[in-house]
């Protein structure tokens, strides 16, 4: 199918046409011309959207939907079109069904469930089998499937000689390997930030040294292997300086960190409100203070929504009981909007293609249409309304959010809202 987009302004530093207001020609999943004004042909369908604005597609490296084995919470095909629709044309999606992600065979039933979709979804593998921490997992056949990572979903490794295998193991294939930042000893049954608030609540709780024990064990272990590791979803100021100082050292290491962790701190658990039960815990606002930080001098490598459908009934009930997780697909672009400038925004949402090795199009003439179109301007609240995921868990009900999704055009096709 063919579009053309009227008036888009294009956020690609790296595009001869940025901040420039085009139009902007696709035909059969290819750009194949930008102009100020371009004359429709028959075979094109028009785009008129209010401020249009397009970037490079955005790309997700913690999504999880629930299919195989959670469909209740969410499907792949239902989640596609809530990624879609939220702007992101590609994502990862963790390896935590039933059963794991764990042998090229269910990478390959991920692959194919997404098979001809306007978004890209690029399984990753679990690191050890049944993500039970126990036997490392096949990750090259996995890889060979079209794993693009591995890693245990939210649990960390606690053998180091297992991680320092798999760093060693992943060398091979240049594999990129994801270690959960939790030391579970540490951590012992907590469930919220051990700080001020957990002892006003009565609630048992995480101590950030949990994180940062076992962040300067697996930087200690990635010196003495080399290769390629990820630490998704950082939550401290001293996590931030200890991946500052690894850098330093001109280790391969990368980071993300949860949007809900820079707007929001253990404060907000005096309502008990079971949304806000995620895993890092919500911390202190000096380490929001120290995570932006770590974003503006490039410690922090990218942003996730760390998108994890719960349904009702693991996710509304009492503060103790529920599970982990937030929804975050549908609101990760207008809260970013509120804290960062519109170019820093869109760099947060697609710097992640370049760790994950994902292709990555510039806007240019002759260049593959994989896009995402927005509009940054607008203030309003995030509510129910705003959700299209099957699960309604999100933290960020009833908060400020900047600007407004539209779609995407990527893969021949175009999704919007």
């Amino acid at each position: 199918m063919n579009f053309l987009l009227k008036a888009a302004k294009v956020i690609d530093p790296k595009s001869p046409f940025h901040r420039k207001t085009v139009d902007i020609q696709v035909e059969n999943g290819t750009i194949t011309d930008i102009n100020t004004t371009i004359k429709a042909n028959k075979n094109s369908k028009e785009i008129h959207l209010d401020n249009l604005h397009v970037s490079q597609g955005w790309f997700d490296s913690s999504v999880s939907f629930g299919e195989p084995g959670y469909e209740e919470r969410e499907t792949i095909e239902h989640g596609l079109e809530v990624t879609a629709k939220s702007g992101f044309t590609s994502i990862a999606l963790n390896p935590n069904t039933f059963p794991v992600t764990d042998t090229n065979a269910s990478v390959g039933f991920l692959k194919g469930k997404a098979l001809d979709n306007a978004v890209t979804l690029h399984p990753i593998g679990a690191l050890t089998t049944k993500s039970e921490g126990i036997d490392l997992a096949e990750l090259y056949d996995m890889q060979q499937a079209g794993a693009i990572a591995f890693g245990d979903y939210k649990k960390s490794i606690q053998n180091p000689n297992l991680l320092k295998i798999a760093l060693l193991y992943a060398q091979n294939f240049n594999g990129l390997v994801l270690s959960y930042p939790q030391e579970d000893h540490i951590a012992g049954k907590g469930m919220v930030n051990e700080e001020e608030q957990s002892t006003l609540l009565g609630l048992k709780g995480i101590p950030a040294l949990a994180e940062e024990l076992q962040i300067a064990r697996d930087l200690f272990l990635l010196e003495y292997t080399g290769g390629k590791l990820h630490i998704p979803t950082i939550s401290t100021a001293k996590s931030v300086a200890l991946i500052r100082e690894a850098k330093n050292k001109g280790l391969q290491i990368s980071c993300s960190v949860s949007i809900h962790h820079l707007l929001l701190t253990d404060e907000t658990l005096k309502s008990f409100d079971s949304n806000y039960k995620v895993l890092p815990p919500l911390r202190t606002q000096s380490d929001i203070n120290a995570l932006l930080q770590g974003i503006h001098d490039g410690t922090i490598d990218m942003v996730t929504c760390d998108h994890q459908p719960i349904d009702i009934e693991h996710k509304n009930v009492e503060f103790d009981n529920a599970k982990y997780g937030t929804i975050g697909l549908e609101s990760a672009f207008g809260i970013l909007n509120t804290l960062f400038e519109i170019e820093k925004t869109v760099s947060l949402l697609t710097k992640g293609r370049l760790i994950f090795e994902i292709e990555n199009n510039t806007i240019d003439i002759q260049g593959k249409a994989d896009l995402s179109l927005f509009n940054p301007v607008g203030d309003s609240t995030f509510t129910e309304e705003h959700i299209l995921s099957s699960s309604k868990n999100s933290a960020f009900l009833e908060k400020p959010i900047k600007g407004k999704t539209y779609g995407i055009v990527s893969n021949g096709k175009i999704i919007l809202k």
